[in-house]
């Protein structure tokens, strides 16, 4: 029988984290999930022994304080966390305020570094612990018009993530970055999906890539939440988990353009760009 752990997750209402919540209890895990929203919270999960729901928002450290505590003390630590909660933001960067794109970093990064700072004296004393950070492809990869502050929410998670990993591992915490491509979740939903105040006109192609999101891919993404979170599931038992997991063959797709790219750049301008050492 696999041993029962408790999950932290986040952004627990809708989504990946609702599914992932569902999943863990129907397996017998024990489950804090928190919400911004908590009567929408215990809707969508329903009564459940080993659920515990709590109001709060990423995006204020106190609450997340407290959420951690109350995790603890009430279902008796935590063994797995699961930074869930986020949003996009489709903009062209000159259109964006900078109260749009601060309000976007600071659920998408801050919210998770917030999560980290307080549940990371928990693991450490336990010297054992594990960290799901729900990235994107576009963590990675930044090559879609007007979503150019969410790629950079989902970039600086990557890069944090990276050192988290490196700054952890003598602790015993294991990290893993999940990059999913396109799946079946409420996303591209207006729940899910801000634009911004003050559009222009003369970006084309973002309000191209603006109306297909919304009204073409929402509802249509070829991948499946459920085996997407079957997936997560499954790594969080491995021992040696990988740091980056690409979720999605459109994921796999998108992570190769782009090294691709980064090798024909790297060999096409090696000679003069490692011209800089003193002779």
């Amino acid at each position: 029988m696999e041993q029962q752990k408790v999950w932290y997750v986040t952004g627990a209402s809708q989504g990946f984290g609702l599914i992932l919540v569902k999943k863990l209890l129907a397996a017998g895990q024990k489950v804090a999930g928190t919400s911004r929203k908590l009567d929408a919270l215990k809707s969508a999960v329903g009564e459940h022994e080993n659920f515990l729901p709590i109001q709060s928002d990423v995006a204020d450290e106190a609450s997340v304080q407290q959420s951690v505590q109350q995790t603890i003390q009430t279902l008796g630590g935590i063994d797995v966390v699961v930074n869930n909660a986020g949003y996009g933001l489709i903009g062209s960067l000159e259109e964006l305020s900078d109260k749009e794109v601060r309000s976007n970093f600071d659920v998408n990064v801050f919210g998770v570094l917030n999560v980290i700072r307080h549940v990371m004296p928990h693991f450490r004393e336990k010297n054992s612990g594990f960290i799901f950070n729900i990235s994107s492809i576009a963590g990675f990869t930044g090559n879609f018009p007007g979503f150019g502050s969410y790629c950079a929410t989902k970039f600086a998670l990557d890069g944090l993530t990276e050192s988290l990993a490196a700054e952890v591992k003598a602790f015993g915490v294991k990290v893993v970055i999940v990059g999913p491509g396109y799946f079946r979740t409420n996303f591209l939903a207006s729940t899910s999906l801000a634009v911004p105040a003050n559009p222009i006109d003369a970006y084309k192609d973002v309000r191209e890539s603006q109306a297909q999101h919304q009204h073409g891919i929402n509802g249509q993404q070829a991948g499946d939440p459920e085996k997407g979170i079957d997936v997560l599931i499954e790594v969080s038992k491995a021992e040696n988990p990988p740091l980056h997991l690409f979720l999605g063959p459109d994921a796999y797709q998108f992570a190769k353009l782009k090294i691709g790219a980064l090798e024909d750049d790297m060999n096409t301008w090696q000679e003069l760009a490692t011209s800089t050492n003193f002779n």
